[in-house]
């Protein structure tokens, strides 16, 4: 059995000798022309087919080089957040991510309800937060798991810019039954960098499904407290010893501490990232 392409020279060949059949009885001028008529014949079908072949392979491993994708997984958390990857150079990649953080959302903290060891008791709202975020990325696909430059397994190394804004309000009882209205504004900065692997699973000829199974890194955070209000100095001891029962900031170090004086806290931490986001290549 031959393929098409083998098929398609034989013809070409049976074709060649009728027409040197014919040349044959003809005087050698015209001999002459005719086979150099024949010849640019014969090269002007043949890279036509061979081109063809070419076009057709080059369709079948549909190389693309862009890619826009939907953050699915931190809708959980209200997050909104869409990204462009852009094919640069042998199997790496560049992408940039823009996410904004909405009220809403599973991920919720309760409010405060803490009496202190020495008197007081702090009561606040629901604690939530918004804001946005920044990822610039660089990926290294691995060659033998992709079928286009944007799909497989792949290594990635990460920046990550967050900037979150937050409303604290509530009452406290001093320890000598004083109240005290509470309303702080609280920004937090964070800056964290990391290593991510993950796989982006081609599910049509345009979609794809891309895991980040694991992103593992270091963060710093800079959180900024805002004190609207006038209030004791007993107040901050609850409040720190409040966050620290409630884990309300995890992974913090054991330095991190809320004053009266300096309202700025500053701290580095251990970071996390994953996620799975739903892409359209082209």
């Amino acid at each position: 059995m031959y393929d098409t392409n083998t098929k398609f020279k034989i013809k070409i060949f049976e074709l060649a000798k009728i027409i040197f059949v014919i040349l044959d009885h003809q005087p050698k001028t015209i001999i002459m022309k005719k086979i150099f008529y024949f010849a640019l014949f014969f090269s002007l079908i043949t890279n036509s087919a061979f081109s063809q072949e070419i076009e057709t392979q080059e369709e079948d491993k549909r190389i693309v080089k862009n890619e826009i994708s939907f953050e699915a997984l931190q809708l959980i958390n209200g997050v909104y957040q869409i990204s462009y990857e852009r094919y640069v150079w042998k199997n790496f990649s560049a992408a940039l991510a823009f996410g904004y953080k909405g009220k809403e959302g599973l991920v919720k903290f309760s409010g405060l309800d803490y009496n202190g060891p020495n008197g007081g008791r702090l009561l606040t709202n629901d604690i939530f937060y918004t804001g946005f975020q920044i990822i610039p990325e660089i990926r290294y696909y691995l060659k033998n798991t992709s079928s286009n430059n944007l799909n497989g397994f792949y290594l990635g190394l990460y920046f990550k810019f967050s900037q979150y804004k937050s409303d604290l309000k509530g009452g406290y009882i001093a320890s000598d039954n004083t109240p005290y209205d509470v309303e702080f504004e609280a920004k937090l900065n964070i800056a964290s960098t990391g290593l991510m692997i993950g796989y982006k699973l081609p599910i049509t000829k345009r979609l794809n499904i891309d895991f980040i199974i694991a992103g593992p890194g270091t963060g710093n955070y800079n959180f900024k407290i805002i004190n609207k209000k006038d209030l004791p100095d007993e107040f901050y001891e609850n409040l720190n010893d409040a966050l620290e029962k409630y884990s309300i900031l995890d992974f913090i170090n054991g330095d991190f501490r809320f004053s009266k004086i300096d309202s700025r806290s500053k701290f580095s931490a251990f970071s996390f990232r994953y996620g799975i986001a739903l892409g359209y290549t082209f």
